[in-house]
């Protein structure tokens, strides 16, 4: 179905009445030239696996309104992958309008989708770094960086005897990304670590 799917473990901080830890999802559309095709990289050997890699390029941070929460229990249908890599943040997988309207022209059920309360239903909800009242609903901001990974092939050239000059595949290219994800909460307390930022 073309689903990409973060999820985020943040430890929590029990003086402050958290749970131990909070899990996210975060599920949008993978575009079909985001990432290399598995047929390749099973094919590509690593060399010195234990080295830590630099990405080779640095592309730029991508700002998602997440306005829609996505039901576990159906969301198998979205991609089987959800099930294990949100089990954790069964109430917290959140999605985007853009994605969920690609999704329902594949056909697929839109019962699993719940649009999420917007500034415009709810005029007084504001960002949670500027909400006051731990106990009100309000707009949270979540950052993460993706420091490596495989983004591109690469081609080389090589001539042959009769100086023809032909291309062939001879590794990846890696990139780094950075995502900032809004989406709401009913209280401020699921969303303490953007007092910091």
């Amino acid at each position: 179905q073309e689903v990409k799917i973060f999820r985020a473990l943040i430890l929590g901080e029990l003086e402050r009445g958290q749970s131990q830890f909070q899990a996210l999802c975060f599920v949008t559309r993978l575009h079909r030239n985001e990432i290399i095709p598995s047929e390749s990289m099973a094919k590509l050997r690593q060399k010195n696996p234990k080295t830590v890699r630099q990405a080779e390029e640095v592309r730029g941070l991508e700002h998602l309104s997440m306005d829609v929460a996505v039901n576990f229990s159906k969301g198998a249908q979205l991609s089987s992958h959800i099930h294990n890599v949100c089990a954790e943040a069964k109430e917290a997988i959140y999605t985007r309008e853009e994605d969920v309207k690609f999704w329902l022209e594949k056909g697929v059920d839109g019962s699993m989708f719940e649009v999420l309360p917007q500034t415009s239903d709810l005029p007084d909800l504001q960002r949670c770094k500027l909400c006051a009242d731990r106990w009100k609903p309000c707009i949270c901001s979540y950052s993460l960086s993706i420091e490596w990974y495989p983004c591109m092939l690469k081609y080389c050239k090589s001539r042959d005897a009769g100086g023809k000059v032909s291309s062939y595949k001879c590794g990846i290219r890696s990139c780094q990304k950075g995502y900032t994800f809004d989406y709401y909460v009913p209280q401020k307390q699921l969303c303490l670590w953007d007092e910091e930022t």
